[in-house]
């Protein structure tokens, strides 16, 4: 059975539009609510709710209120907070589930809703299809008396930079560093440099002065094309950037060096290796050959999940490993955190450096990457590329010159409108002419 509201990353979508109109956000928490109560063992739940800092939060967050008081079910409100914090502060308390308002790195007039289990962890794809069976059941309230009711938890951040601290144990500090920290206008903004902060830094914030419109708007982990010259510039040894949930990391240095999740997930395995047993990686279909080439070389065994953090934690848990990520910056390290956490995996690199003495760079400079090429194309949604033959012909011949020498990968965005098209090959000329003629096949 096919999901219809939920993609890859919950619902989402432009705001004014379905599925992201307040009227149907109100439907999706009272389902919601509904159902999370069929599983409670008590009949009653209570949910969290953060949210990041796009000005329709404040719209949504009602609606899914309103919802979930109307089906029964208590509510903590948050405010804007990272999106693994949300994932913390649900388990933490106990919670039967969690609720995150955003649209992470996309454009502020998109939103959407994600939900989390009460471990923390993505919701199971039966739930979520539970959840889309009572939408169309219809909306319904419950007696006045049994209502859900609706609290503020105010010291959530605070605990949450606790949480991110603990981390990397007492042990480590981060004195003597000067660390750039781009918080893309987002969820962390008042939380990533405090974190930074407190473990000894100093720390540079920027993105850090949200307005409502200005998430990820030129900054985070989507635009780090001039993150290293911006830590130059700031005289900064490391640059870190989250994107507006703050579940993405990707770092550089003032050396012209930018490194994705790749990458950084290298450093974190090797790190790990050095301090306990390690038995694989998980990646993804765009995951670099190289990386998956030199995982092997280390005696581990390496699995390409679905794109999508969710699909990547559903392979760790199949085969009970701890390490796996997205090279655009998803992170997951399930001896640290149950989701993708941006903050988190930073002060995993950080505490690699300093008890290694190491650079950034020295920490991967026996990893060789293929060079890559991603265009995006926009499409209409439900458009049927397969059956274009002229993109499908460019696509066969795409895959013949790379033949024996790296890959060519076509798949849907699964929270935009686009088409990725991605060209892996030992010349980096050679992946980006291949991925521009294939994309440009696709308006013939």
């Amino acid at each position: 059975m096919n999901r219809r509201y939920f993609g890859t990353d919950g619902v989402r979508g432009k705001v004014g539009k379905l599925p992201i109109t307040p009227d149907f956000v109100m439907k999706l928490g009272q389902a919601a609510g509904r159902v999370l109560k069929r599983h409670s063992p008590t009949g009653r739940a209570t949910v969290l709710i953060g949210k990041d800092t796009r000005v329709s939060g404040y719209m949504l967050e009602a609606a899914l209120q309103a919802g979930f008081s109307a089906a029964g079910t208590d509510v903590v409100l948050c405010g804007p907070i990272p999106t693994p914090a949300v994932a913390y502060l649900t388990r933490a308390l106990r919670l039967e589930a969690g609720v995150v308002i955003s649209a992470s790195h996309n454009p502020y007039d998109d939103n959407g809703i994600k939900f989390f289990s009460g471990a923390g962890q993505k919701l199971p794809d039966e739930w979520e299809l539970e959840i889309e069976k009572e939408i169309d059941e219809g909306f319904s309230c419950v007696e006045s008396k049994d209502l859900g009711k609706a609290r503020r938890l105010d010291d959530a951040s605070g605990r949450y930079i606790e949480f991110c601290k603990s981390t990397i144990g007492e042990e480590i500090d981060l004195k003597g560093m000067r660390i750039y920290i781009d918080c893309a206008n987002g969820a962390a903004y008042h939380v990533a440099p405090d974190v930074f902060h407190e473990l000894g830094a100093d720390v540079v914030a920027a993105g850090a002065s949200p307005d409502g419109f200005n998430i990820n708007r030129g900054v985070g982990a989507t635009h780090t094309d001039d993150l290293s010259l911006r830590c130059k510039e700031a005289s900064c040894q490391i640059a870190v950037s989250l994107d507006g949930d703050a579940d993405r990391l990707i770092m550089a240095d003032p050396d012209g060096n930018v490194y994705n999740g790749d990458q950084l997930l290298y450093v974190l395995v090797r790190d790990r290796m050095t301090r306990g047993k390690v038995f694989g990686v998980v990646g993804t279909l765009m995951s670099n050959f190289g990386l998956e080439k030199r995982v092997k070389e280390l005696g581990l065994e390496f699995v390409r999940a679905r794109v999508g953090d969710r699909y990547v934690l559903e392979e760790l848990l199949k085969r009970g490993w701890r390490f796996g990520g997205e090279t655009s910056g998803h992170i997951l390290a399930l001896d640290r955190q149950t989701t993708g956490d941006g903050i988190v995996s930073a002060l995993q690199i950080l505490a690699a450096m300093r008890r290694t003495g190491k650079t950034l760079r020295e920490l991967t400079e026996d990893l060789e990457l293929m060079p890559q090429c991603l265009v995006n194309k926009r499409i209409e949604k439900g458009y049927d590329w397969k059956s274009n033959h002229n993109f499908m012909a460019a696509v066969d011949r795409a895959q013949k010159a790379v033949e024996g020498r790296g890959r060519v990968l076509i798949r849907p965005s699964g929270t935009e409108p686009l088409l990725r098209i991605m060209v892996e090959a030992s010349d980096r000329k050679l992946a980006e002419r291949l991925a521009n003629e294939t994309a440009e096949a696709l308006s013939l």
